[in-house]
């Protein structure tokens, strides 16, 4: 499945590692890719061992918000 996230506070390729590394290393995450320009992060997950809201709760972690 792929779903995209609208993150608000990102700003800097920081911001894109930090996102990425904590995502990528989620069970269940194939792949995961930040784009700071439109502030949207593109996620392929399989929903039988994750959900996007505990993708979403990740993000929220690392101290950005969900738009």
């Amino acid at each position: 499945m792929k779903d995209i996230v609208k993150v608000q506070g990102m700003s800097c390729n920081h911001c894109v590692n930090s996102i990425e590394g904590s995502v990528g290393n989620l069970a269940g995450v194939s792949s995961v890719k930040v784009d700071l320009g439109s502030g949207e992060v593109s996620v392929e997950f399989d929903n039988e061992k994750i959900s996007i809201g505990q993708i979403k709760e990740t993000i929220e972690e690392q101290g950005y918000d969900i738009a």
